[in-house]
């Protein structure tokens, strides 16, 4: 596989130097940060060059391990292990728990139910005390925050009507339920948020 037929995501070359700037205060006690759906794998890469105090353990569903593991392979980066094949809805949680966990505008993709189940499985994927950062575009009381994402929303939902952008208040209300309470809501460019959560049992 060439490097130029490799999956590549504007938007995650957009957005990774703003995202590492609260990631590295989010994550500085982190030892394993676990991301879910990691797509390309440019975000992984990007993060674990620039946190070498922690492994950074991609994921993503099988059928799209085998370019994000093409490109971890050529970054060799020493705290990047190869990513693990993570099936949220029906995949065992990996057998270390995480100190850290991450995932990129993957919320808006995932129908809700299936958001809600991966939000029950938290205290598998992390240890007490964890920090669980997301990063998208997201509602408050129920309206957009720009006409971009109104547009963005219409499209998602116009490929599946499972699809859309969450409210924040309804993700915030589950990860409540297991234990997350938010730090920090971050505004970040192009209309998207980091929500920053910590892990209080």
């Amino acid at each position: 596989m060439a490097a130029s037929d490799l999956p590549y995501s504007q938007a995650c070359e957009n957005n990774k130097a703003a995202i590492l700037t609260l990631l590295q205060r989010a994550f500085a006690s982190c030892r394993l940060v676990l991301e879910i759906g990691s797509g390309t794998g440019q975000h992984a890469v990007h993060f674990a060059e620039n946190l070498p105090h922690l492994c950074w353990q991609a994921s993503d569903q099988p059928i799209y391990l085998a370019a994000l593991a093409e490109r971890i392979r050529r970054a060799a980066i020493p705290n990047l292990p190869m990513p693990l094949a993570l099936d949220i809805c029906t995949d065992a949680a990996p057998a270390t728990p995480a100190d850290g966990l991450f995932t990129a505008n993957t919320l808006h993709i995932m129908p809700w139910p299936v958001v809600k189940q991966f939000f029950s499985r938290l205290n598998e994927l992390t240890q007490r005390g964890a920090t669980f950062c997301i990063y998208g575009p997201f509602n408050y009381n129920g309206q957009f925050t720009s006409a971009s994402n109104q547009a963005f929303d219409a499209s998602l939902r116009s490929r599946d009507p499972a699809m859309g952008i969450r409210d924040i208040e309804q993700v915030q209300a589950l990860l409540q339920q297991q234990g997350f309470s938010l730090q920090q809501d971050n505004a970040m460019p192009a209309n998207n948020r980091l929500l920053y959560f910590v892990k209080q049992s």
